[in-house]
């Protein structure tokens, strides 16, 4: 996997639009009645940075971001400002935000995870690509110290326990984190406004697995 961990320039991301996209295969039978299936196990995102008028500056910050990732070679970290963190948006985050496990008196590596929910249903998402120094994490309603209780490893989202959680204890975990993604083209295309503006008309990114 060509991966930069680099993050797209937060400022430039600001405002963009998209988000989680499913994939369902739908048959509709003899009858009217439909059945529904998903090869997806897991959602997969879609931004689109393009934001028209920006300053020539960004436009420059861009195209150095773009030549570096080689268009859609190599992936790079990017800031999703609409789900970001593990809390609600109006909450900082804590440690207690998210159950990632129970302790089975023998694990120590688990991996991070957002659950979504709706009622009784929910889905919990893997986070392969949590932000540095914004993870915390708990057992049993009491929160560990980092580098001494555990380890976190940004690049993969798996947090590794010095001592094995007890059997049933409750594993929880807040943290930010970034959506692993690639541009979706191989061109950016731009025109110039003004001497202090251009169009920045489209700048497709589609989330990659990790």
């Amino acid at each position: 996997m060509q991966f930069h961990e680099v993050r797209f320039p937060a400022a430039l991301s600001f405002g963009s639009s998209g988000g989680p996209e499913r994939r369902t295969d739908v048959v509709t039978l003899a009858n009217g009645q439909e059945e529904r299936n998903t090869p997806w196990a897991h959602s997969r995102r879609r931004y689109d940075a393009g934001i028209a008028m920006r300053s020539l500056d960004d436009i420059g910050t861009l195209i150095a971001f773009f030549e570096a990732r080689r268009g859609r070679l190599h992936g790079f970290r990017w800031k999703d400002w609409s789900d970001f963190k593990s809390s609600r948006a109006s909450a900082p985050v804590a440690y207690g935000d998210q159950e990632i496990a129970l302790g089975d008196g023998v694990q120590t590596v688990f991996p991070l995870v957002k659950t979504y929910r709706s009622g009784v249903f929910s889905y919990a998402r893997p986070i392969a690509k949590p932000v540095e120094g914004s993870v915390r994490v708990g057992v049993e309603h009491d929160e560990m110290q980092e580098g001494v209780d555990y380890e976190v490893d940004v690049k993969t989202g798996l947090v590794t326990f010095a001592r094995a959680p007890d059997l049933g204890q409750s594993v929880t975990a807040g943290f930010e984190f970034d959506v692993p993604v690639r541009f979706d083209t191989d061109s950016i295309q731009t025109s110039v406004a003004s001497f202090q503006a251009g169009d920045m008309p489209n700048v497709p990114v589609i989330e990659v697995r990790v």
